[in-house]
């Protein structure tokens, strides 16, 4: 980059030019030139506007300006070592590995950072290379620019919430008009717009739930507060956490796999296949409810079963069906349920119309429950095996209507498939002996059958509340709290190099040695945090056959 481009590039990312101190120039000794002196201040100022970047300038220890004339070899190597580990940041991610997020892909090269560092060490503009680490994802600049969007909006009084209940018509005169538009429910929100209202409604239509019939829900209002947000919490300031996140996520990011995979990006409710880069097939999905979370994951798909029967995990049974059978066992005889029950170490069948449900205890279930392959199944007519450590699959459903709302987290964690025989044949297009007409006898059949995939396909399930298309930057629930998570380990100061565990904050470590130019002959890597600890998502004790952590659909 030409130095002169700095100011243009500043500027096209919404971020102000950094000033310089005239008061610490006048103090510079006259032995280190002018021109340096400037540009150790634009590094200064660059890093002090790293809240661009959705960083904390807090969190770099940045010298102040002054130092520069009192002690300017001083000033310099805290600068570098300050600079050094904005960097490291930027290029890597501050949060490079997070417990319970294999779908965090990072390239962790040291090579990479190294080329980074020698360029920060040997530019007579550092403050530019800080822009270019900054900005490297072609995804930065557009979301550089929604963070900025959003705390503007919150500096000038932020979003009214929409009063609870009732709808709104085109024409009406509401905070629709005076803030981007607010899809139904938990629609994604979307920054950079400002529609009026029959925009926001047509466009809350098209957002992949049911036909408004030109109304927009007014529900509980929108933006919704996030659980872990403060009470006094303004919408704007709880859309800037997940921009921060997203933009920290992308920093570092690995290249996808060349050959065919399949990704699924739970908050988005949506399955891609893809190759390489192009995409094969993209489909509506269904993921598991707050209370029973689809697990990011990366894991291999081996196989592929024909009609499969649905072995009931025993929290399911207690939570979902036990009430149902209280209601009408017949029912749940006729969609294909049945009850089991070990007598001398061998499974009995039982009648369900024989069991008297009121007096069932749901803490104490005492059945095991089968249901039988069928139209009505939960798992529909198939199931696509990926085995890992939580029994999550990828599966049919005979709910089809589900798949028209907006807000799909319903399942109790596998993935639920809108276009299943489509994703099929891609799975078994390059398996011998196996075609179309062949897979649709087999289902036919209605006999439980498998095959197994001669190569397995990568399964990705990814967790993403940002997503950036064709410059828009849109914006999800965090409907599992992973942002939030993510978010403190974001903010949180690293404990100086050798700190024993627990120990109190310390500024990071600086190196005193110093070239000619004034910069560190080498840039001490910043220390990572320990990963944080999973918290538990609820106080709840598992049952027998959750021990086993069995997922259902």
């Amino acid at each position: 980059m030409r130095r002169r481009d700095l100011p243009a590039l500043l500027l096209a990312a919404a971020m102000p030019l950094p000033a310089l101190s005239s008061p610490a120039l006048a103090a510079a000794p006259a032995a280190r030139p002018r021109a340096e002196a400037e540009a150790m201040l634009r590094l200064a100022a660059r890093l002090r506007l790293l809240s661009v970047d959705g960083l904390s300038p807090r969190l770099y220890d940045i010298p102040p300006d002054a130092r520069l004339g009192a002690d300017p070899q001083g000033h310099a190597a805290a600068l570098y070592a300050a600079a050094g580990a904005a960097l490291a940041d930027l290029v890597q991610g501050r949060v490079t590995e997070q417990p319970g997020r294999p779908d965090l892909r990072r390239d962790l090269s040291p090579a990479r950072l190294a080329q980074w560092q020698a360029q920060l060490l040997r530019s007579p503009e550092p403050a530019e290379v800080i822009e270019q680490a900054a900005l490297s994802h072609p995804d930065m600049p557009a979301l550089r620019l929604a963070l900025q969007a959003v705390r503007a909006r919150v500096e000038a009084g932020g979003w009214p919430l929409v009063p609870p209940g009732g709808t709104l018509d085109p024409g009406m005169a509401d905070p629709v008009r005076s803030r981007p538009a607010r899809p139904p429910r938990r629609r994604r929100h979307h920054l950079g717009r400002r529609p009026g209202c029959r925009r926001a409604v047509r466009h809350g239509a098209r957002g992949g739930g049911a036909p408004l019939a030109g109304r927009a829900w007014a529900g509980r209002g929108w933006p919704r507060r996030p659980r872990h947000a403060a009470a006094d919490e303004s919408p704007g300031r709880g859309l800037a956490r997940p921009v921060r996140v997203a933009m920290d996520m992308r920093r570092g990011a690995a290249a996808p796999p060349a050959g065919r995979r399949i990704e699924v990006n739970i908050p988005e409710f949506r399955l891609w296949v893809m190759e390489g880069a192009r995409t094969l097939l993209e489909m509506p999905v269904i993921v598991g409810k707050a209370a029973r979370a689809t697990p990011p994951l990366a894991v291999k798909m081996t196989a592929v079963q024909f009609n499969p029967p649905w072995g009931v995990p025993e929290r399911n049974a207690r939570e979902d069906l036990l009430p149902r059978f209280r209601r009408d066992p017949r029912a749940m005889m006729e969609k294909g349920f049945r009850l089991f029950t070990v007598v001398g170490g061998e499974r009995v069948e039982v009648d369900p119309m024989t069991v008297d449900w009121a007096s069932v205890n749901p803490q104490r279930f005492p059945y095991i429950v089968r249901q039988d392959a069928s139209d009505v199944s939960a798992l529909g007519r198939l199931k696509f095996v990926m085995p890992n450590g939580d029994d999550i699959y990828l599966h049919d459903t005979p709910d089809r209507h589900l798949f028209s709302r907006g807000d799909r987290a319903l399942s109790s964690g596998c993935i639920r498939l809108s276009q299943p025989m489509e994703l099929l044949a891609l799975v078994l297009e390059n398996a011998p002996g196996w075609n179309r007409e062949r897979a649709q006898a087999a289902l036919d059949s209605r006999q439980t059958s498998f095959v197994g995939l001669a190569r397995t396909l990568p399964v990705r399930l990814a967790y993403t509340t940002v997503t950036v298309e064709d410059g828009l930057v849109r914006v999800r629930p965090d409907i599992y709290g992973l942002d939030a998570a993510y978010l403190r380990l974001l903010d949180q100061r690293r404990p100086a190099p050798g700190a024993a565990p627990g120990a109190a904050p310390v500024p990071l470590a600086q190196n005193t040695a110093s070239s000619t130019a004034g910069a560190p002959s080498a840039i001490p890597a910043p220390a990572r945090p320990a990963p944080e600890q999973p918290r538990p998502a609820r106080a709840e004790a598992p049952g027998p056959a959750e021990a086993t952590k069995v997922a259902s659909p």
